[in-house]
């Protein structure tokens, strides 16, 4: 058993994503560029800045200890006055001297800053001290055998790097956003021509078999273009050649089929005359041509729907008279239910070709259901259902579309009594009646049991009018059509 596929993203979608990931990536990697580098040189800046001042503090130091002033607190405090800095010294034989008080003990400054300054060497180190990053610098004083620190806060320079991270992240959005944007359209642009070739298929499918590609518009992909349009030349030649061989062979069996009618009928009229056995063989030659002239008729009927020549002549009328005159037409014995308030509604229908859907339907039921149960009308978002039911074996649900195509016959039909009276072209030509009529037909299983044809179709509005009751607009295969308003009389019916 194939485990499910995950669905995919679309074309289009996935080159959208495509450019956004990308313009993130670039503005990730130009943005990280731009930020360290900046980070290097302002702290680079910084701590010269601060080195400068420590070695100038520790001049001063230098010198006023030379002066006489000594190691006192109160010497050390006058560097610092007016500065954000704090200062320690470390004097030998002394001990630490600690100005400020939270640089109350040598552990906040780095072991080894203080083992390199202590030892001669001037040593600069960011260090992190009192929950924030700071710079330290430690000063030897040789001539009075002591060693200057000075630790250095870094507000003003961390705050600029945020600022500019900041910065850096919002161009970082934008940059993506654009990016998405830019790939959405550019996907539009480039997947145009591919969006014109569906958009063919889908009418190509759906019957229009005039329709071609432009090449004037599509260099890039001329040779699909080109190479489209001749498999369509092909497919409609192909369709239409087997169309005119179909109406062809319909045409030229006509006449055989009417001699041996006719023959038929002088046999049958001579019936008690011939032997029990010719009587039977009789009977049985009688059935099979009378279902050879149902095929043929069928067959002519849907070439001329395929030609776009059949008559197709609309009538409003109420769909309760519709419904009911076409079960009674018939003649068979089925309960019609007809809601009150859909009764009075109207429908713009080929009268003839609607009695030939339901006799279709129900003759279709008498073989393969042992009859139809029940027809009903219900009313449905601007269109009305009828619904025909069974209580037959019912049909698979792998089964329900096919039914429908010419020669088609479902499992549950070919093993039945009596589906060999049956030409497979019903229901097809059910199918072709309702697609006329601009609605659908379909088939469903019931909870009771059997199956249920369900034929839809648009209602008129109000008052009966219908700018496309013809159907002609949203279906070329009509043919010639003509549409005629019912007659009213003082009580407003048919």
């Amino acid at each position: 058993m194939r485990a499910p596929r995950h669905p995919r993203l679309g074309l289009r979608n996935r080159v959208t994503l495509s450019f956004a990931l990308g313009a993130f990536a670039l503005s990730s990697a130009l943005g990280a560029i731009t930020y360290f580098a900046a980070r290097s040189s302002i702290l680079h800046d910084e701590q010269s800045a601060i080195e400068s001042a420590a070695f100038a503090n520790a001049a001063s130091l230098r010198t006023s200890i030379s002066q006489g002033y000594g190691t006192e607190i109160s010497t050390i405090a006058s560097i610092d006055q007016g500065s954000q800095s704090q200062s320690a010294l470390y004097v030998s034989g002394q001990g630490w001297i600690f100005v400020h008080p939270t640089l109350h003990s040598p552990s906040a400054l780095p072991r080894s800053l203080r083992t390199m300054a202590i030892d001669g060497t001037a040593a600069v180190q960011i260090i992190r001290f009192d929950r924030s990053t700071r710079i330290a610098v430690g000063v030897p004083i040789r001539a009075a055998g002591a060693t200057y620190f000075e630790v250095f806060p870094l507000r003003p320079t961390a705050r600029t790097l945020q600022i500019i991270l900041a910065a850096l992240v919002a161009a970082g959005i934008v940059t993506t956003v654009a990016g998405t944007i830019l790939g959405r359209w550019a996907a539009g642009r480039a997947l145009r021509p591919l969006r014109d070739v569906s958009q063919a298929a889908l009418s190509i499918a759906s019957g229009r078999l005039d329709t071609r590609l432009e090449t004037a518009d599509v260099r890039d992909l001329a040779l699909l273009a080109s190479s489209f349009n001749r498999m369509v030349d092909r497919l409609q030649q192909r369709i239409e050649r087997d169309a005119r061989f179909t109406s062809d062979v319909s045409h030229e069996l006509r006449s055989p089929l009417t001699t041996l009618a006719a023959s038929l009928s002088v046999l049958e009229a001579r019936r008690e005359d011939l032997p029990e056995r010719s009587q039977k063989a009789l009977g049985l030659l009688a059935a099979e041509i009378r279902r050879f002239q149902r095929m043929v008729g069928d067959l002519l009927e849907i070439s001329r729907l395929d030609a776009g020549s059949a008559d197709f002549e609309t009538s409003v009328v109420e769909v309760g008279e519709l419904v009911r005159n076409a079960v009674a037409t018939t003649g068979g014995d089925v309960a019609v239910d007809v809601p009150p308030a859909t009764a009075g509604r109207f429908l713009a229908v080929d009268k003839r070709r609607f009695e030939r859907i339901m006799a279709n339907l129900l003759d279709n039921a008498r073989r393969y259901a042992g009859g139809a149960t029940r027809v009903t009308v219900v009313e449905h978002e601007g269109s009305v259902r009828v619904l025909v039911d069974d209580e037959g074996p019912g049909i698979p649900a792998s089964e329900r579309a096919r039914v429908f195509e010419r020669f088609a016959r479902g499992s549950a039909a070919a093993g039945s009594r009596g589906a060999g009276d049956g030409t497979g072209l019903g229901l097809a030509l059910v199918a072709e009646h309702v697609k006329l009529h601009r609605g659908r037909v379909w088939v469903e299983g019931r909870h009771e049991g059997g199956a249920r044809f369900v034929v839809e179709l648009p209602l008129l509005d109000e008052g009966g009018d219908d700018a496309d009751a013809t159907g002609l607009e949203s279906n070329p295969r009509a043919g010639r059509a003509r549409t005629t308003r019912p007659r009213t009389t003082g009580a407003g019916r048919l």
